[in-house]
């Protein structure tokens, strides 16, 4: 019995140790050498919308992110997704447009595995369900303005939406505050390299 014990007890060691290797090692092994955007690279590449809410939001945008540069942009980012992620808004709304059922018709280009090569998307946020719609390609589809709209009553703007309101990004006279803000920039970063813009707005004109 005790030989038959430590044999088990041997064999689950190295069965983990299998696990561990095929499930996280091998992985990094093979995409390790793989190119990868570092976030001051993604963050070269501002979408004119940042520009359009230091504009639309003068007083709020100077508050929490200063001027409308690459830095700012960057902050905005990586609170926009820290918040996307913390509010489970993944729960409901994938990021990736699949090669079924027309859906690059409904969401735009299908997605490709160069798009996820950057630090934004680590961790990568592909979803299961679709109780929204997909955002990998949001960008511009909506201005700033309804992405707050929506954001305070969803119901407002899309009748039918059984999204909740989030007040938590707004102040107590209703304007956004720095989460509410950066979900916004985050929103309208997604897809934003797959655009072509028929214009861009440089330094916050």
């Amino acid at each position: 019995m005790e030989r038959f014990a430590t044999f088990a007890l041997v064999a689950g060691i190295l069965f983990f140790a299998f696990g561990t290797f095929w499930q996280a090692v091998a992985p990094w092994l093979t995409l390790r050498g793989i190119p990868m955007k570092s976030m001051d690279e993604v963050a070269r590449e501002v979408p004119p919308e940042f520009y359009m809410l230091a504009n639309q939001y003068p007083e709020e945008f100077k508050k929490y992110f200063g001027e409308p540069n690459e830095r700012s942009f960057k902050e905005a980012l990586e609170l926009g997704k820290k918040v996307y992620i913390a509010e489970a808004c993944w729960h409901c709304h994938t990021q990736q447009v699949r090669p079924v059922s027309n859906e690059e018709f409904r969401f735009g280009r299908v997605s490709y595995p160069s798009e996820y090569a950057n630090a934004m998307q680590l961790p990568q946020l592909l979803g299961t369900r679709r109780v929204g719609p997909d955002l990998m390609r949001e960008s511009g589809r909506h201005s700033n303005d309804w992405h707050m709209a929506h954001f305070k009553n969803p119901p407002a703007v899309t009748p039918g939406s059984v999204m909740p309101s989030y007040p938590w990004f707004f102040d107590e006279k209703g304007r956004p505050n720095k989460k509410g803000l950066a979900m916004v920039a985050y929103m309208q970063w997604l897809g934003s390299w797959e655009r072509k813009p028929m214009y861009a707005l440089k330094g916050g004109e």
